[in-house]
């Protein structure tokens, strides 16, 4: 029997029928098309497959999509600004060379906007305190913190632009 699933992805309300099982990974890539969220390991051992879940950093392959029903959900599509401007936190892993072969990088860029929301200002022990969750095969995570502390000082430079209007 399937269950109505009415969950609000990226600002737009997206409502479906699924199969209870159905891992919420799975939803955001095979009914809604939001192919961004990856899929590593399925054990949630990896963290490819980070979204946030009402600003909290989730593995959605831990996740039935029917737990998320009525909650909000932001994937890596969602951080760019609707004219495609990198949100800073993409920027500075593009700046930094914080990806390889990219799998990983949604997964660690939407985990680094839970991190920064809670903390913006975080040290380098923080920040990989807050990554542990997210593996990556190929750049040793050098560039993902760097980029991560890169993000943070673009973000509380906007903070402050913001505050004072310049």
């Amino acid at each position: 029997m399937k269950h109505k699933v009415s969950v609000t992805i990226n600002g737009r309300q997206s409502e479906d029928e699924v199969e209870p099982r159905l891992l919420l990974v799975h939803y955001l890539r095979d009914v809604v098309g939001l192919t961004g969220t990856h899929i590593g390991c399925d054990t949630s051992q990896c963290g490819a497959c980070t979204v946030l879940l009402d600003g909290k950093a989730v593995k959605s392959c831990t996740l039935f999509a029917v737990q998320a029903d009525g909650h909000q959900i932001k994937t890596i599509e969602g951080m760019a600004a609707p004219d495609g401007t990198l949100h800073p936190i993409q920027q500075a892993f593009w700046d930094e060379h914080g990806l390889q072969c990219g799998y990983c990088t949604p997964g660690f860029i939407m985990a680094a906007a839970y991190l920064l929301e809670q903390n913006p200002n975080p040290t380098e022990d923080e920040i990989r305190k807050g990554l542990e969750g997210n593996l990556c095969r190929c750049t040793g995570y050098v560039n993902i913190v760097k980029a991560v502390q890169t993000a943070a000082r673009a973000m509380a430079g906007q903070a402050a632009t913001a505050v004072t209007g310049g």
